[in-house]
């Protein structure tokens, strides 16, 4: 240190951060302004205390040229500029998954609860800070649209009451974000797509793979040719089930078995990773006999969708098996195979391809983000700026077209005629909303 600046908490930092020239900048005050510029972060900006750009606090980037950049800070906005989230349904996902999620969330917070279950629902309130008059019961629909805090709900229900939570939702003038399956049936997806249309309010399904970063850098890669031509895909997503009491096992709440819970990953995952939508389906069910578990709904189901580009993908999914989550892209260079594809969580990209008379093996790791905080932003963000959701309700509905095709064609056991949806324009992403960016 020289003897003119006087030794300070600050000025140590400075001192270890910064060349001497620059801490004699800082404490005569020379160069003031540099922290309020715009953009990456310059010389400038001290190397551990770092500076405000852009309304964001930035450092520069304090690691060799032999690892990656590390990302900025989060930069959440401050908690009333942030869109007010009513969950509608505490069970075991909106506890385990989705409430936690809030946590990372930068553009929405949680304002109240609605569940059937008063003592729970207390409880919960208690845990995330919400008062008491913003927890409501399932009738009590009319006394939340009173609520200004809430600009949107996140329905969390059974699939056989989507339907009447989001109308209930369109009809107090909240935006609403819809766990998948969307309903039961794609005629119960056009009633909620219709409602929320007619009350001006925004609909968004809860496709959280479509926001997860490995997930769209495999969609990226294939679409780009980066690795070659897509030939084939295989989609894969399995567990074991037990609780027969479960309502995932009863057709009247769950619409179906394996297919519409985490079947659905592998359909719309294809869909999404292609662009497209499929001409035809084939496919086929099983189920043990004398298991009580699949009395009404079925175990396994394995479906073949054919796309325009020629591309095949063949997708498998059952309630019986050790769980797995795996998605697969072969193209004329390379496999592209992501491990825990559509799980929450340890996803895994590997990326094979040849390397002269070897076999290179190219994992790509990518920053872990929360699925969940994701889409929950990007349905914050639509709100705040008017935008189309990436996964609107029409991609819910399109699904609802498909399980239904793929339903008959295994009860037929002939493929089934399929395609985009009527008057959809050419193109890829004929169901979605724009294309996701930076901001998400």
């Amino acid at each position: 240190m020289t003897d003119d600046i006087p030794l300070s908490r600050r000025n140590v930092l400075r001192a270890g951060s910064a060349t001497l020239t620059g801490l004699a900048l800082g404490a005569t005050g020379a160069g003031a302004g540099a922290g309020a510029q715009s953009g990456p972060p310059g010389p400038s900006v001290p190397a551990d205390t770092g500076a405000v750009q852009g309304g964001k606090v930035m450092f520069p980037n304090w690691r060799g040229p032999g690892d990656r950049a590390p990302p900025p800070p989060p930069a959440p906005m401050p908690p009333g500029q942030r869109v007010g989230f009513a969950i509608v349904g505490l069970g075991r996902l909106s506890l385990e998954e989705i409430l936690p999620a809030f946590g990372e969330t930068k553009r929405a917070r949680v304002v109240a609860l609605m569940s059937g279950t008063p003592a729970k629902a207390k409880l919960v309130a208690e845990q995330y800070g919400i008062a008491p008059e913003a927890v409501y019961g399932y009738d009590e629909w009319d006394r939340l649209a009173q609520n200004p805090a809430v600009q949107a709900v996140y329905v969390v229900t059974p699939n056989a009451v989507h339907r009447g939570d989001v109308l209930a939702a369109a009809k107090a003038g909240k935006h609403v974000l819809c766990e998948k399956p969307m309903a039961n049936s794609s005629a119960e997806a056009r009633d909620m797509i219709a409602a929320c249309a007619a009350a001006k309010v925004k609909l968004m399904i809860a496709y959280r793979c479509q926001y997860e970063p490995y997930n769209r850098e495999v969609a990226r890669l294939a679409r780009s040719g980066e690795v070659g031509r897509t030939r084939l895909i295989q989609a894969f997503n399995g567990q074991t089930t037990g609780l027969p009491q479960q309502w995932r096992l009863k057709k009247a709440l769950a619409g179906g078995g394996a297919l519409p819970d985490i079947g659905l990953y592998c359909l719309n995952g294809v869909r999404a990773l292609t662009g497209e939508e499929p001409v035809s389906v084939e496919a086929q069910i099983h189920s043990p006999e004398g298991d009580p578990k699949f009395a009404e709904v079925e175990e396994s189901v394995s479906f073949t969708l054919r796309f325009p580009s020629q591309v095949i993908a063949q997708c498998l999914t059952s309630y019986g098996v050790h769980e797995s989550r795996r998605l697969q892209v072969h193209t004329d260079r390379a496999a592209i195979d992501l491990q825990n594809a559509f799980a929450y969580r340890g996803q895994r990209l590997v990326i094979a391809r040849p390397d002269g008379q070897a076999e290179s093996q190219d994992t790509r790791i990518l920053a872990q983000k929360n699925q969940f905080a994701l889409e929950i932003d990007h349905m914050a963000r639509c709100i705040q700026e008017d935008r189309r959701p990436r996964t609107p309700g029409e991609e819910g509905l399109q699904d609802h077209v498909l399980m239904e095709a793929i339903y008959e064609a295994a009860r037929t056991g002939r493929p089934v005629t399929v395609g985009p949806p009527p008057g959809a324009p050419s193109g890829l992403d004929v169901t979605r909303g724009p294309e996701l960016d930076a901001a998400g």
